[in-house]
């Protein structure tokens, strides 16, 4: 039940009827409290209260004051022994509530299997929504005990029907060929590979993950049914086999192998065809790449930039006017000599037509000779569909290769068969088109580049999907398919309006307010000046630095004092014995076999291994005796994305709730959020080289509220968008914080970021590096000379009626990223400068100037937002100098090729980085609780003071993991 309550659920929820109050006539007033309490807390829950803390505080006084008494009579109450049966039958027995029968459990087990855990509930969502069942029926609710068997019964029989459902609908070539998948027969594609993410990006790579997806399709896999499914029902067993070795799973009876692995073989299609997709796009971006990086190389080697070729060209002019009949030697050569002309020559040749022309004799040389037995076998394994009329002629063009694959021409005579427009880039014509004695003909190599440069495009912008892909499927099925039947709801979810009209004037009225303050505030700002001439015309002075607050130094060195060398490994112990996030990891196999306390070590060892990636055999051994392959098992079973994230989330939550307001101050509802590379292996397409920093490896993305606690992390790409990491953090982080202030970097912020930030509810606050050169729209209704202090910066009227006619379309992609019914990256790839044509793009990017038009006023008349935004990223950049610290084995470089171990990796980082901060709350607590600490303390130190330190933590040293010894730490969470 949840502990906090408003006046207007008191009063709806917890109010006494009179027919309620009779029934306190025969009872003693000590007990008439806690009657009325388990009166009122059975029909809000369906279950009776086993002790008086099950009950929340402020509901206990709410019936206190209509009872007329105190709330300490309540303490007194003994719960379990005569009397309190006594009343809950009594209770029972009003309410109407009979004895549950064996027609009540099995109607109750064909709900849960028909109703329940066909929409992806598990145990635990059993047992809740079991209250609620028993009490909708009027019948008792079995105990405990009872209750889980009949839960679980009911679970095993839903699986069982499950594999069943599936196995029956494989034919029995299909089962053979599983059979021998497992088995490693020859010729077969294997149960390893099949598990196996792509590797580094080539034609190998595609040429295995193309296997793959044939023996899949083999299988004629009845897809129709598995996509009927709930996907949360068909991930938890995909984990499960993915957790398996081929014996394990061979191990099973034939019905649930055959099921198990079907399902399985359903989402890794998914997964494979979304992994050739990468695969194509980076190969087809790596040969035009390449090709203009050798080209480069030879160039540089013998290339001199000439400057100054305006007035050398006039001088030649010259020269050669006033000297018409005269020889070259002896009339330009004096004016540039032949080593100057010879580098004009090369310079024009580097950067016009024929450089272009070089360019793409690379490519096509390093295509032709390899990378052109891919295009067979893509277009034989993927079909691409698109939903716009415009990119039909790609698909035509796809079509007439797939069909002419076997001809050996190396020219064809072009004819209206052949798909041109839309398909070669008019750089490219005149090397795809050639002209042969007055007749057009296409020659075939340059023109399959052109179109698989032209798929690569649009395919990164979605405008070209692919069946049975996940990310890049239909872009209609991110979007929520209820959408018109319940539009007044989504819009009413989102906090809009539902009148496009006048949603544009209240956002014309505040954008003209804020020019309006800005010019009138500028003659007085003087940290801020607009200048008329140049590129960069506004000029913001930088912000002081502020010095370290002393008392800082002297706690942190207390602190060091009182928990010399702590070890990494108790402070995650301790921060498990107090929250027991450990409890979220649950085996993705029928049953456990381990005691809770030994499960437990494990895990936290296991935790401890991969969150300062020094490896499971690194903390194996020991004094604890758990050996590497007892933590492996572990770490296989029990370790996934969803426990991670859970109880990343419970551990955010306790530090919010054990928090001192008098210490930290009040709640924050501001968050931060910038990214980190780390270096990483390279066989996979998750590590890529990082233009800005260097040298290959990922990106963590991390969102930091105000005082130094993660609330979210996601594993991305170098080159992946930050807006769409920024986004779905706000969106999708599983903490009790609600954030209405975001800050980011420039890479965090785009205009379309900010049309999204304010459809979603929330300020987007950028740091702008380039704010130099930043400019100013118009309202619309202004006149000339209304801001005469911004002139210099303003530049062209809003055009509000494109947004009034895209209202609707853009508040069902912002409802896409609420509901979840695709990732943010994947709704953001449509709007990108690729897909500049899209309707909705237009109109995002005209609503994203308007805000981020607001935000500038906002941010150029404000010294203090500014330096709101600069604190809020420093805590950002603090996070991530404490990565290193902690993730500190094997160099600091993820060390390994899998993407869930990739993530599993930083996930655990996460938690022991946020377990630190936990603990570290709790010692700072215990010192400043002392009166002469307290009295130390300046605004100055609690404004500087942060959680996340590390002088007094040692994570190195033997790996002991002790459970019944503690820190020495007396404020309880």
């Amino acid at each position: 039940m949840k502990r906090i309550w408003n006046l207007d659920e008191l009063a709806e929820h917890w109010s006494l009827k009179f027919e309620e109050t009779q029934l306190l006539k025969t009872k003693p007033t000590r007990n008439h409290q806690a009657f009325v309490a388990q009166l009122k807390y059975y029909q809000n829950t369906g279950r009776f209260p086993l002790a008086t803390n099950d009950i929340p505080e402020t509901p206990l006084h709410y019936l206190a004051d209509q009872l007329e008494i105190t709330v300490d009579q309540i303490h007194e109450y003994d719960w379990l022994g005569r009397s309190g049966t006594r009343h809950r039958k009594e209770i029972l027995e009003f309410l109407g509530i009979r004895r549950v029968s064996a027609a009540d459990k099995s109607a109750f087990s064909d709900w849960l299997i028909d109703n329940l855990y066909p929409h992806g509930a598990d145990i635990e969502d059993a047992i809740e929504s079991a209250f609620e069942w028993f009490q909708k029926h009027k019948v008792e609710c079995p105990a405990g005990k009872e209750l889980d068997r009949l839960v679980r019964s009911a679970y095993q029989q839903f699986e069982l029907n499950l594999y069943e459902h599936f196995a029956n609908c494989l034919s029995v070539e299909s089962k053979i060929l599983m059979g021998q998948s497992l088995d490693g027969v020859e010729g077969v594609v294997n149960f390893s590979d099949i598990k196996a993410d792509p590797g580094r990006v080539g034609l190998d790579s595609v040429l295995k993950e193309v296997e793959k997806i044939s023996f899949i399709r083999s299988l004629h896999l009845p897809v129709e049914t598995f996509s009927s499914f709930n996907t949360k029902v068909l991930q938890r067993y995909r984990q499960r086999v993915n957790s398996e070795s081929a014996w394990e799973v061979k191990q099973h009876p034939e019905t649930i192998r055959y099921g198990l692995f079907a399902i399985f073989l359903y989402w890794r299609q998914r997964e494979i065809i979304d992994g050739l997709i990468e695969l194509f796009i980076q190969i087809v971006h790596r040969l035009s790449a390449r090709a203009e990086r050798k080209l480069v190389k030879t160039l540089l080697s013998d290339f001199q930039k000439v400057h100054g070729k305006t007035t050398l060209l006039f001088r030649i002019a010259e020269a050669a006017l006033d000297n018409p009949n005269g020889l070259v030697k002896e009339v330009v050569y004096p004016v540039a000599g032949e080593d100057t002309l010879k580098s004009l020559l090369k310079e024009y040749k580097s950067s016009g037509p024929a450089y272009q022309q070089q360019v793409h004799k690379i490519l096509r040389s390093s295509y032709s000779n390899h990378y052109r037995r891919m295009l067979p076998k893509i277009l034989e394994a993927l079909t691409f569909c698109s939903n716009n009329t415009q990119h039909r002629p790609v698909l035509d063009a796809l079509d007439w290769l797939k069909h002419n694959q076997t001809s050996n021409q190396r020219y064809i005579t072009l004819d209206d068969t052949i798909p041109v427009d839309g398909v070669i880039q008019p750089k490219w014509r005149d090397i795809v088109i050639e002209d042969n004695q007055g007749e057009k003909r296409i020659n075939r190599i340059n023109y399959e580049i052109c179109v698989l440069q032209a798929l690569r495009k649009r395919l990164r912008c979605k405008e070209i999907w692919v069946v049975d892909a996940d990310r890049h499927r239909n872009p209609d099925d991110d979007l929520p398919l209820d959408f018109d039947a319940n539009r007044e709801n989504y819009y009413q979810d989102l906090g809009q309006t539902t009148d496009a009209t006048a949603f544009v004037e209240q956002l014309r009225s505040e954008m003209s307010s804020a020019l309006e303050l800005l010019n009138r505030e500028m003659p007085k700002n003087r940290k801020v000046r607009i200048l008329s001439q140049g590129k960069n015309r506004i000029s913001i002075t930088p912000l002081a630095p502020q010095q370290e607050p002393m008392n800082l130094a002297y706690l942190k060195r207390e602190i060091t004092g009182r928990w010399p060398m702590t070890s990494l490994l108790d402070v995650l112990k301790e921060a498990d014995l107090r929250i027991g996030f450990s409890d979220h990891f649950k085996t993705v196999a029928d049953r456990e076999n381990l005691d809770r306390q030994s499960l437990q070590q494990r895990i936290l060892l296991c935790l401890y291994g991969m969150g300062t990636n020094t490896g499971l055999k690194r903390v194996s051994g020991s004094r604890h005796g758990i050996s590497y392959k007892e933590l492996l098992n572990v770490r296989r079973r029990f370790i996934h994305k969803a426990a991670l994230r859970n109880a990343i989330g419970q551990v955010a939550n306790a530090i919010f709730t054990a928090r001192n307001p008098s210490i930290w101050g009040e709640g924050t509802t501001s968050c931060a959020s910038d990214s980190k590379k780390f270096g990483s292996w390279d066989q996979n397409l998750m590590t890529e080289w990082h233009i800005r920093y260097g040298g290959r490896g990922v990106m963590i993305y991390w969102h930091v509220e105000k005082k130094s606690t993660c609330i979210y992390s996601q594993l991305k790409r170098c080159s992946s968008s930050e807006v769409a990491a920024m986004i779905e953090g706000v969106l999708r982080h599983c903490t009790d914080m609600e954030i209405d202030r975001q800050y980011v970097d420039s890479h965090g912020q785009s205009e379309v970021a900010f049309a999204f930030s304010h459809l979603l509810g929330f300020d987007l606050l950028p740091r702008l590096k380039a704010i130099a050169s930043q400019k100013l729209y118009r309202p619309g209704d202004d006149k000339p000379g209304d801001y005469p202090n911004l002139e210099p910066i303003l530049t062209r009227p809003i055009n509000w009626e494109l947004i009034i006619q895209q209202y609707d379309e853009m508040i069902k992609y912002a409802t896409a990223l609420k509901q979840g019914t695709a990732d943010p990256e994947a709704i953001l790839r449509r709007f990108t400068r690729n897909n500049i044509q899209h309707p909705t793009y237009k109109a995002l990017a005209e609503l994203g100037k308007v805000i981020k038009t607001i935000f500038l006023c906002r941010y150029i008349g404000s010294e203090e937002l500014r330096q709101e935004i600069h604190e809020g990223l420093n805590v950002v950049e603090n996070w991530n100098s404490a990565n290193s610290f902690i993730f500190y084995g094997k160099g600091g470089e993820v060390a390994t090729n899998r993407l869930e171990d990739q993530e599993l990796s930083v996930l655990a980082l996460h938690l022991l980085q946020i377990s630190l901060v936990y603990v570290n709350t709790l010692m700072i607590q215990q010192v400043l609780n002392e009166p002469n600490w307290l009295s130390r303390m300046k605004l100055e130190d609690f404004r500087a003071l942060t959680p996340l330190i590390y002088a007094h933590v040692n994570p190195y040293g033997l790996f002991e993991l002790d459970m019944n010894t503690r820190l020495p730490i007396e404020v309880a969470a």
